[in-house]
């Protein structure tokens, strides 16, 4: 039997019900097959602090170090105060400077919008968002905004790479360079270079963020892979989930060279915590795109039929209105899972 072993992060609020519940299904659909997942869990946020260990404890490191690849729930962050993000904190340990969302139309969850289909590629260590603040004076903070060729040059590729090896046909860069004509001049310029000099095929344009945000409200289907810096790339990330029902229903992953987490991209959310009403399908479906990662990475098939089997699963709850709150149904969470699980 080849056995494959997955550190898994339960996370906080929320996040050890649904986890619990995509593993159950994850479980299922693996059941008599001689490729066996096996997960590990290990503690990261206020559950390892509870336990009076570190934030991220050094074993949480090792593993995941250790397998390469990882699942992960969501953890808190406290609001302007506290301790700092475990995903900015797992970003910058791992040096994974690639985050990529799907965000597509979903059979059986309605909106305004039909047909979206996008890939939002973000920066992951630099910029605003890497949280390099300090007082200059009581009563003044500074942020920088950090921005290197290297970093730069380094996502332009990938994201092009990723876009060639999907099959999409156009990339589009959102910046800001009319105002800051250092930083997001920057990652427009490399990001232009890299499209002449190695992915000519693939079309090429940019937009000022301020006025993408307005063309992406108005027509998605105009778009296809988004290239951002981090913070844009945070903020876009968000705006366009809410074109196909919000962060319940998009899946999102950490890529670097040679290790990747994939998680929920939505919050901890405390208020709902243990009433088994909240939502797991974002966290499957980043599971889904961690088993077709693990199958094309390890060349290992079997993992993509998998993969395709929960989702048809899923997606076909949906389409019978099997669904949580969130969406408009009234199934918990242990109930949707035991639903796709029934549909495998």
């Amino acid at each position: 039997m080849t056995i494959i072993e997955i550190p898994v992060i339960y996370g906080d609020g929320i996040g050890p019900e649904i986890t619990s519940a995509v593993l159950s299904v994850l479980d299922a659909a693996q059941s008599n097959s001689s490729l066996k997942l096996v997960w590990i869990p290990v503690a990261a946020g206020l559950s390892a602090l509870a336990e009076g260990d570190e934030l991220i404890p050094q074993r949480t490191l090792d593993e995941i170090a250790r397998c390469r690849v990882a699942l992960k729930g969501p953890c808190a962050t406290p609001v302007g105060e506290g301790f700092t993000s475990i995903n900015v904190k797992l970003r910058k340990t791992f040096n994974l400077y690639a985050a990529v969302r799907p965000v597509r139309s979903i059979p059986g969850v309605e909106t305004r919008y039909k047909n979206v289909d996008l890939i939002i590629i973000r920066e992951n260590t630099e910029g605003l968002y890497s949280g390099v603040e300090n007082e200059v004076t009581p009563g003044v903070v500074m942020s920088m905004k950090v921005a290197s060729e290297v970093a730069c040059r380094r996502i332009a590729k990938w994201a092009f790479r990723f876009a060639n090896r999907r099959g999409r046909q156009k990339l589009t860069v959102f910046h800001k360079a009319n105002i800051m004509k250092l930083t997001d001049g920057l990652f427009l310029k490399t990001a232009s270079e890299v499209h002449v000099n190695d992915y000519p095929n693939i079309d090429f344009e940019s937009n000022i963020i301020d006025a993408g945000c307005m063309k992406i409200v108005q027509d998605p289907t105009k778009f296809d892979v988004l290239l951002l810096e981090n913070l844009y790339g945070d903020v876009m990330s968000d705006l366009c989930a809410g074109l196909v029902g919000g962060l319940g229903v998009v899946p999102g992953a950490n890529f670097g060279d040679d290790l990747s987490i994939f998680e929920a991209v939505h919050g901890s959310a405390p208020d709902i915590a243990g009433r088994n009403i909240a939502n797991p399908l974002a966290l499957l479906m980043s599971a889904v795109m961690m088993l077709n990662f693990l199958a094309e990475k390890l060349q290992l098939p079997a993992l993509s039929q998998r993969a395709t089997s929960i989702k048809m699963a899923y997606d076909k709850c949906l389409i019978d209105g099997q669904k949580t709150r969130d969406l408009g149904g009234q199934m918990t969470t242990s109930e949707f899972a035991d639903a796709v699980i029934a549909n495998l």
